[in-house]
């Protein structure tokens, strides 16, 4: 049977295998050296590059150490630091209301249950289950991010649009000690390889698996 030809669970387990060895030693791509940090880059993300927001968080650190001073911060000064990751108005606003509610509701901890952070302000499901996974290991879902979006449609995997749904595809899919390793293996891939724009199917170790590859000579 052709590999194009395989089940959806058998496709989505051949991939993570290969994407394992791929990309072994793939981790989280922003720089933090605690979960607040992690939370706030991660926030920061949004729309923009991990490379462009380790560029910015040295000095919004640097000016706000911890979760008490960004809970006070000037946000003025705070969208200053944060401008240049783009809808800094929004994101310098719902950093300092996030930490504001950490402070009041959660005893200065950023939040351990998916539950407790989807009430921080700007924090979604994606937010929050890379907080999760790598600031406490907890794989409580899949990060749906544009490159896993982009790369579980070409696999063929979901053919959804929200990417509340696309998670539930993969959810079902995968092992749940794999959610995360998934995503962050998959953006790499995404990065070098799956690219939106001119796909380089030809060198693509996964391309005898995808639905979307055209048909290549001893694959």
């Amino acid at each position: 049977m052709a590999q194009k030809r395989l089940s959806k669970a058998k496709r989505a387990l051949e991939v993570l295998a290969r994407l394992k060895r791929l990309y072994a030693d793939a981790t989280c791509s922003l720089n933090y050296s605690n979960t607040l940090e992690l939370l706030v880059a991660t926030m920061l993300s949004a729309q923009c590059t991990d490379e462009r927001v380790n560029q910015v968080t040295p000095a919004l650190f640097q000016a706000y150490p911890d979760v008490y001073c960004l809970a006070a911060a000037d946000l003025a000064d705070l969208e200053k630091l944060v401008k240049s990751t783009g809808f800094y108005r929004n994101k310098a606003k719902n950093i300092r209301g996030a930490c504001e509610k950490i402070v009041r509701d959660f005893q200065a901890e950023v939040p351990q249950t998916m539950a407790a952070l989807l009430t921080l302000p700007g924090v979604a499901r994606k937010t929050a289950n890379v907080v999760l996974a790598h600031g406490y290991g907890i794989n409580a879902g899949v990060t749906v991010d544009t490159h896993v979006k982009r790369l579980s449609q070409r696999l063929g995997l979901t053919q959804h649009q929200d990417p509340g749904k696309i998670e539930q595809d993969l959810i079902a899919l995968l092992p749940q000690p794999d959610w995360e390793n998934w995503s962050i293996r998959l953006i790499y891939h995404g990065r070098a390889v799956c690219r939106a724009r001119n796909p380089n199917c030809a060198g693509c170790e996964l391309a005898d698996l995808c639905p979307s590859a055209p048909s290549l000579t001893g694959r």
